[in-house]
């Protein structure tokens, strides 16, 4: 009877003990789908995150070959434009050797030459100078004799860089250009102001949109002129006072060599006497010698040119006095400057090729020589130095 008893009291506590066993499997299955399902998600994370490791380097690949080939692209244009303007040079040359071989053979298919074809000719010329006398307004009746001193007046900046006077303004404004590569101009107040020592804090900064190449660079009648910087020949007008750009024109044939051997940064020289805008420039079909071109400033267009027998080999720097052009000759190491050929488009037979013009006292070389017509004085840049070069002038 006490067995019976106590089997009735086991029973109880053995089916207790079942069913928590059977909880704890139950638990312990959940807990392993649990981990499992984790495993699987963790997997699952790291594969995205895989693949987008995977997509960003596939992005950066592609976003380098993008920028690539627009920087293909770009140079292309800029190629495509240099070869343009390269076209319509060689055509314009091509259009003048057409007329000068059909001037040649119609000579040659005439044994005599008619008098009144001559006349004719020479009438012709006669205008043609006349016209350019007009043009110019040859009101010049002096010519460059000599250099009779020097006036360094500052150094500052490097070996390359312009500085000058509006001449034909009525103000003592100093301009400071620093650099064959820039865009921002120094405006001083006057030559006092700009020869302090705190000369650069007393300046007025002016900005460009578009940054100048070389060191040829002019100031006329309140607008500065430059060969814009990446260009071929492109001249960019600029309004100093507002500060934007008025004009610009591309100027044939300019701009694939240097203008001067010794100043291999400027392609375009750019010059202002008493007639008005230059341009200074070498060709390959002139065999490197110089050409001068006569610019409108107002309307900024071609209105004259001449090949000079001026040769740009060993020249560092050239401008213009008086219809005439001046080249400044020196050595590669540097030494003492001269004047070796002078050309005058009035009278182009009569070129000086050793006229014997010496720069005094002074060795090295010059990087910019600019003539200031108001107050015949030269401004130029040598070493890093601003100096004023004084003229002395003979009636022609």
């Amino acid at each position: 009877m006490i067995a019976l008893q106590v089997n009735f009291l086991l029973i109880p506590s053995l089916v207790s003990i079942l069913g928590a066993a059977q909880y704890l499997m139950q638990d312990a299955a959940l807990l392993s789908y649990i981990d499992q399902r984790f495993l699987s998600l963790e997997k699952r994370l790291e594969k995205c995150n895989q693949d987008v490791l995977e997509f960003v380097d596939e992005l950066r690949e592609f976003s380098k070959m993008v920028l690539s080939r627009l920087a293909g692209l770009s140079s292309s244009k800029a190629e495509l434009r240099r070869d343009m303007d390269t076209l319509l040079m060689r055509i314009e040359h091509a259009q003048r050797d057409i007329d000068y071989f059909g001037s040649v053979m119609d000579s040659n298919a005439c044994v005599e030459v008619h008098e009144e074809l001559l006349k004719e000719q020479l009438l012709e010329e006669a205008e043609e100078k006349k016209r350019l006398k007009l043009m110019l307004n040859a009101s010049c009746d002096h010519m460059l004799a000599g250099i009779r001193s020097l006036k360094v007046v500052k150094k500052t900046g490097g070996k390359h860089g312009s500085w000058m006077k509006d001449p034909g303004k009525k103000h003592t404004k100093i301009y400071l250009l620093s650099g064959s590569v820039n865009n921002v101009i120094l405006e001083f107040a006057n030559i006092m102001t700009f020869m302090e020592n705190n000369q650069t804090l007393e300046a007025r900064r002016v900005p460009l949109p578009l940054p100048w190449e070389g060191t040829g660079q002019v100031i006329y009648q309140g607008f500065l002129f430059y060969h814009r910087y990446g260009s071929l020949n492109e001249i960019i007008k600029f309004n100093i006072q507002r500060r934007n750009v008025a004009d610009q024109m591309l100027l044939p044939g300019a701009g694939r060599i240097p203008a001067y051997q010794l100043s291999p940064q400027t392609k375009i020289d750019l010059a202002v006497d008493e007639q008005g805008l230059w341009a200074l420039h070498a060709e390959p079909e002139t065999g490197g010698n110089i050409v001068i071109t006569k610019i409108n400033s107002a309307a900024m267009t071609v209105e004259h040119s001449w090949d000079t027998p001026c040769s740009s080999k060993d020249a560092e720097a050239a401008f213009m006095a008086c219809n005439t052009l001046h080249v400044v000759y020196n050595s590669p190491s540097g030494g003492s400057s001269r004047i070796q050929c002078v050309y005058d488009v009035l009278d182009a037979l009569n070129a000086y090729m050793n006229p014997g013009l010496h720069f005094p006292k002074r060795q090295g070389s010059h990087s910019t020589v600019h003539y200031n017509p108001k107050e015949k004085q030269l401004f130029a840049w040598g070493d890093g130095s601003q100096i004023i070069y004084k003229l002395h002038t003979e009636q022609k």
